[in-house]
């Protein structure tokens, strides 16, 4: 990262710069729609193209990237991988049971595991190693391991989120964690305790923290404060944002968009999807669902459009936020839930205008039109069960639960596995659940206690 861009865009008047927003994103501010100055838009745009090369092409800095996209930027990759995959740079240990992704800024890798194989006790743990060649250089303890339920259930699941020199994490039992990035916590609160937070099943919290300016985002989820900013130095809460009957938390997390000039968090709950204004967390607009299960994947979002999706039989539907007066902003269903579009928690990911998911976590890919959610096909690939996806240079990258790697073309014609292999360190007691990471023409795939990293350049 180049740290002088960084510190001239931290020393502007107009505040710090979020390391979710890029010029890349299409959801940018809408000049007609603003009656700010041309020296401030000026002024504005200036920051945004610093925090794109502050924190761009160069880092990951929490769950599916800098945008939520789960789309790397990377061009020039292999278009096929020899028998075994892609040259294998580095693998390392210590990771710790859990399927949490992996946060990548700054030369650095961070993750969350429980009893990792570098620990002496069983307990959770923050841990980071050096990009360049996977060694491990500092673990800190988060707190008790979370051991409801099934063993499948067990484990960490919340990616950290890097800002800056600090570092946010949510554990299972829903302590929100903030630490300095060499390890040293600096405060954390109690989504339970300090909100009145409940999820929505048993299978603890699994939200990855969202940074956007000098707020912090989370969901605690409940009627009360379903949504809460905080002060992403100290923690002192901002405003929340308040669903009456909400059912609790789900495992996704916030995503950003801008409707008119009007800064909206999308989110999904238990209960459905929600846009909540940034400002000062008005409850802008929700779209219900029946009970279910559980609700798992991000929304992807577009413009004003968001794509709402859950698993379990629910499905996807497509929402659209449309602007009002005074900061309004309501939503209107351009196509109600699918069935077929169903995903229970490997994501969507948008490429051009197709959508590409797994159906429910049967292994079988789907591929469907954005604006109609028409299916232009279905396929089972060369994994089995759950898959997760992340997208680079026309390609999609799956990781299936069987710890199968497959490099599938993102066409909406046919579905084309083009190459795969089984990444070491799965096939054990627990399925492959970590989404992977593509950052600087390096694959990153996380199996439990073990991370491999592979070239895939050309």
């Amino acid at each position: 990262m180049n740290n002088r861009l960084l510190q001239c865009a931290a020393s502007k008047p107009l505040g710090t710069v979020p390391i979710l927003r890029s010029p890349r994103s299409k959801m940018g501010l809408s000049p007609s729609s603003l009656t700010v100055s041309k020296q401030l838009l000026a002024s504005c745009a200036f920051l945004f193209v610093l925090a794109g090369l502050a924190r761009g092409d160069d880092s990951w800095p929490t769950f599916r990237g800098p945008q939520r996209t789960a789309t790397a930027p990377d061009k020039g990759l292999l278009t096929e991988w020899p028998a075994g995959g892609p040259k294998l740079v580095w693998k390392t240990t210590g990771a710790g049971r859990g399927y949490a992704s992996l946060a990548i800024v700054d030369g650095r890798i961070y993750t969350l595991g429980d009893e990792p194989s570098t620990a002496q006790d069983k307990d959770e743990y923050l841990v980071c190693y050096n990009q360049a060649d996977g060694k491990q250089l500092w673990q800190t303890k988060a707190g008790e391991s979370w051991t409801e339920g099934k063993p499948d259930w067990q484990n960490a699941r919340s990616t950290p989120t890097i800002d800056g020199d600090r570092l946010y994490v949510i554990t299972p039992h829903g302590a929100l964690i903030c630490s300095t990035t060499d390890g040293k916590e600096l405060w954390r609160k109690d989504l339970k305790k300090d909100f009145d937070g409940k999820k929505a099943e048993m299978w603890g919290y699994s939200e990855s923290a969202t940074v956007d300016g000098d707020l912090l985002l989370c969901t605690p989820g409940g009627p009360t404060n379903t949504m809460v900013a905080l002060d992403k130095k100290t923690g002192d809460k901002r405003w929340a944002a308040a669903w009456p009957g909400n059912r609790g938390a789900a495992h996704s997390s916030i995503v950003i968009t801008n409707v008119g000039g009007t800064r909206v968090y999308v989110q999904s709950t238990g209960s459905g999807a929600m846009g909540v204004r940034a400002t000062d967390g008005k409850l802008l607009w929700k779209f219900d669902i029946d009970q279910t299960t559980a609700v798992i994947p991000t929304p992807v979002v577009r413009d004003d459009l968001v794509f709402y999706v859950a698993g379990y039989g629910r499905g996807g539907a497509l929402l659209k936020q449309v602007a009002g007066g005074d900061g309004d902003v309501k939503m209107e269903v351009v196509y109600p839930l699918k069935t077929e579009l169903s995903n229970k928690h490997g994501g969507v990911v948008l490429v051009g205008d197709y959508l590409y998911g797994d159906t429910e976590d049967k292994g079988v890919l789907w591929c469907a039109e954005l604006m109609t959610g028409k299916v232009k096909w279905k396929s089972r690939g060369p994994g089995s069960n759950s898959a997760s996806i992340v997208v680079a240079d026309d390609h999609l990258y799956v990781h299936y639960a069987d710890g199968t790697m497959a490099l599938v073309k993102a066409s909406p014609e046919s579905f084309q596995a083009v190459s795969h292999f089984k990444v070491p360190g799965s096939g054990g007691d627990r399925p492959s659940w970590a989404h992977p990471v593509i950052l600087d023409g390096k694959l990153y795939v996380r199996e439990g206690d073990v991370i491999a990293c592979y070239d895939i350049r050309k």
